[in-house]
């Protein structure tokens, strides 16, 4: 039997109400997958799936100040305190990589992918194809020290997810954007290979008045937010700081305070990364792989390092006491000019007796074999496994890339210079002479230390009266050659040092000039280097190379307008909820293709204004505005919104279709932690925005202009659900997903879920 009065349905389902290990500062939804990251007061990562089950918890042991998704929900960005960017594993929390791109820390990271694959056929140009796995096998893994549990050693682990991650070639073309608390903004193509940085500070933009025209910059800006739009066109990013005049000398301190301090918007055109979207990913494909084999080689050289070393080490603490021994004795002579009397049979002086008998042994003798011939079979494995493979796969990436310089027609406006490709990929070539020389000498220097302790070895059993026909026979030759040669030396250290000279004798360089008229190279100096300074050398003209198009994009962006928003006070600014995002132009039926329309909204602080309190902004149509205004349109609109009476905005959130989330508190709890709380939906679309002209003198705030026409929100009008809870930033919500993630003081996650077509619940439920 039906009733009366139907009960009250509430707007949300509640799905879930459960405790935190501790407060919450970021929360971010995975953009394919119900699984929500969260990081803690203390810079944990947790992620949770929607059911409340964590996968796992990492803690990179520094402060996290940002963190976003890869667009296809596989891999998570982190920016910390130190400038540094880290790449996850959504499966593990596995650390890819890490990157130190900016000198500050990282308070904003957004990733974003085009909406056509790489290489798309509606795009007219050919699909790249990377041919490196054609005529190699899978790249190289950094090499361990043996006994080196993974992660001890410093480096990435050489699992799958790394290779997963550089491999682009079947990805939406996407840029990771990351902005400091120093005014930078750094692009990474695929997240792994930064391909420009620009800083806030440096640009300035002419503002036409009704007068004249002046150009205007910002001072001591922090970037708060970075969002590029979805056709990778445009970047929009909110700042606090100082916009001043740029006649205004930034040494001169009376300037500071007299501009504009507040919080700005800032578009910016990157345009570059759609135009050359299938150059950059080409170029992309081959440096990032190439900047992980450097790592490879990096490691290699110092596991080598310090296998040699070490067993070095080894060998010098057992045969050095064998020079006391002959002083003590009162000999004038060295354990060379002993060990080849002991070899022709002449003598075995009284200290080469005590040595091999008593002080070596015969055992002492098998322990220091063991460790010098083992690290020689480990750095020969390591030079087969890692280092070698790792500088041919360089050599042919680099060759990839010299080819693309010069299709100059294409690449050279990206900056891809050809002349420093020729000089990188020479020294890639000259990096695997290099290692062959190295292999050789390794093979060499080894058999000798076998042979001279196998020599030993019969020495001392003839000493002791023990032979046997069960002894390693050893070739005199090689001792002789071994105590001159390398009882006193240590050429594998050598070539595995960068700043050591190699010595060569005056007839071997003269017939490696010769060599030289039969082409191939014009190197002659070669082989006075040593392996780890030739290395360093392949390293360098490869960034020399690399830098030009890094140089090049940035260049390329631009920055078309900014917008003041509201003044803030002069001491460090707090937390402003602001959020940035771009939906299609559904009022643009007259265009043949999607426009994208940005909206911005964001809480002014009481303070800001003197008639303005308790109000939220939204802004769209500014980066629209930029396309039309050669033809005189404007677009750019604006509305204020009054919190109902008894609440105040703790955080929002734009949600699809141009909806905006809002989460309010009470303000009449009687402490900061106690009260109850709501959040409210409002459609951004049916509200009544007011035009705002960009023609105007910047010095003075524009949305102050529509106090006047400010629309205050009715609770009993809008989607409105109470909250028994007082509660905090962040808000999180997911517009794919249809759900919302809201965090209580007392360490309490709610789960929402906001799609109309979920179950809804009565106040009797």
């Amino acid at each position: 039997m039906e009733t009366d009065e139907a009960p009250r349905l509430l707007p949300f389902q509640l799905q879930f109400d459960k405790p935190v290990v501790s407060p919450i500062k970021i929360a971010e939804w995975n953009p394919e997958k119900d699984l929500l990251a969260m990081v803690t007061e203390d810079s944990k990562i947790l992620l949770h799936r929607f059911n409340w089950q964590r996968l796992w918890t990492i803690s990179p042991g520094r402060c996290i100040t940002s963190l976003c998704w890869r667009p296809d929900g596989k891999a998570i960005a982190v920016g910390l305190e130190d400038g540094f960017v880290s790449l996850h594993d959504v499966e593990n929390g596995k650390l890819l990589r890490s990157v130190k791109s900016h000198s500050a820390a990282v308070v904003c990271l957004h990733w974003e992918e085009n909406g056509q694959e790489v290489g798309d056929s509606s795009s007219n140009v050919p699909i790249y194809e990377d041919r490196t796995s054609r005529f190699f096998p899978s790249a190289p893994r950094v090499p361990r020290l043996p006994g080196v549990v993974g992660g001890d050693a410093g480096f990435l682990d050489g699992e799958d997810s790394f290779q997963e991650l550089s491999n682009s070639s079947h990805q939406r073309f996407n840029i990771l954007c990351s902005g400091d608390k120093d005014g930078s903004v750094c692009f990474s193509i695929f997240g792994i290979f930064l391909i420009g940085k620009i800083n806030i500070h440096k640009f300035s933009v002419c503002t036409p008045s009704l007068d004249n025209k002046a150009t205007h910059r910002l001072l001591n800006a922090s970037i708060h937010k970075v969002v590029l739009s979805k056709d990778l066109c445009h970047l929009t990013l909110t700042c606090s700081g100082e916009m001043v005049e740029d006649r205004v000398e930034i040494t001169d301190k009376r300037a500071i305070g007299k501009g504009l301090l507040g919080l700005h918007c800032l578009v910016l055109d990157t345009s570059i990364f759609l135009k050359r979207k299938n150059e950059l990913h080409q170029v992309a494909q081959q440096a990032s792989n190439i900047e992980e084999l450097i790592e490879v080689i990096r490691a290699s050289l110092s596991v080598s390092s310090k296998q040699w070393s070490d067993a070095m080490r080894t060998f010098h603490e057992r045969f050095d006491p064998l020079c006391t021994m002959i002083i003590d004795h009162g000999l004038d002579s060295i354990p060379q000019e002993e060990f080849l009397s002991l070899l022709c049979g002449a003598r075995t002086s009284p200290p080469i007796h005590q040595f091999l008998v008593n002080s070596l042994g015969e055992v002492g003798l098998k322990r220091v074999a063991k460790v010098v011939c083992s690290a020689g079979k480990e750095l020969q494995l390591v030079v087969l496994d890692h280092l070698q493979p790792a500088a041919e796969i360089i050599g042919f990436r680099m060759g990839e890339l010299r080819g693309l310089s010069r299709w100059r027609a294409r690449f050279k406006g990206i900056g891809l210079d050809e002349a420093l490709m020729n000089h990188a990929t020479d020294k890639a070539g000259m990096l695997l002479v290099q290692v062959e020389r190295f292999m050789m000498v390794l093979s060499s220097v080894v058999q000798q230390f076998s042979n001279f302790f196998s020599w030993l070895l019969k020495c001392i059993k003839m000493l002791m009266s023990e032979l046997n026909d069960q002894l390693i026979p050893c070739n005199s030759e090689l001792v002789v050659l071994f105590l001159r040669y390398l009882y006193g030396q240590d050429p594998i250290q050598l070539l595995l040092t960068a700043s050591e000279v190699v010595e060569i004798d005056p007839g071997t360089m003269d017939r490696v000039k010769e060599l030289v008229q039969f082409g191939g190279f014009s190197d002659c100096e070669y082989l006075r280097r040593t392996l780890a300074e030739e290395f360093q050398l392949m390293e360098s003209g490869f960034k020399e190379a690399i830098l030009m198009p890094f140089t090049a994009i940035s260049k390329r962006v631009l920055c078309n307008d900014f917008l003041p928003l509201f003044p803030i006070p002069s001491s460090p600014v707090s937390y402003v909820p602001t959020t940035i995002s771009y939906y299609k132009d559904t009022l643009d039926v007259a265009s043949s293709h999607d426009n994208l329309v940005d909206y911005i909204s964001f809480r002014i602080p009481d303070e800001s204004f003197s008639d303005i309190s308790n109000c939220i902004g939204i802004l769209r149509g500014l980066m629209h505005d930029l396309r039309n205004g050669e033809k005189g349109c404007n677009s750019l609109e604006a509305v204020l919104l009054c919190i109902p009476d008894g609440y105040h905005c703790v955080d929002l959130s734009l949600y699809k279709e141009s909806q905006i989330v809002l989460l309010l508190n009470e303000t009449t709890g009687t402490s900061e932690t106690s009260g109850n709380a709501c959040m409210m939906i409002v459609d951004a679309i049916g509200l009544p925005f007011a035009s705002i002209s960009r023609f105007t003198s910047p010095n003075h705030w524009k949305l102050q202009g529509l106090k006047d026409s400010i629309v205050y929100l009715q609770m009993e009008t809008e989607k409105v659900r109470s909250i028994p809870h007082f509660v905090i930033a962040p808000l999180a919500v997911s517009a794919s997903r249809g759900v919302a993630c809201v965090f209580a003081a007392r360490k309490r996650a709610l789960v929402y879920i906001l799609e109309e077509d979920e179950d809804e619940v009565s106040d009797a439920e």
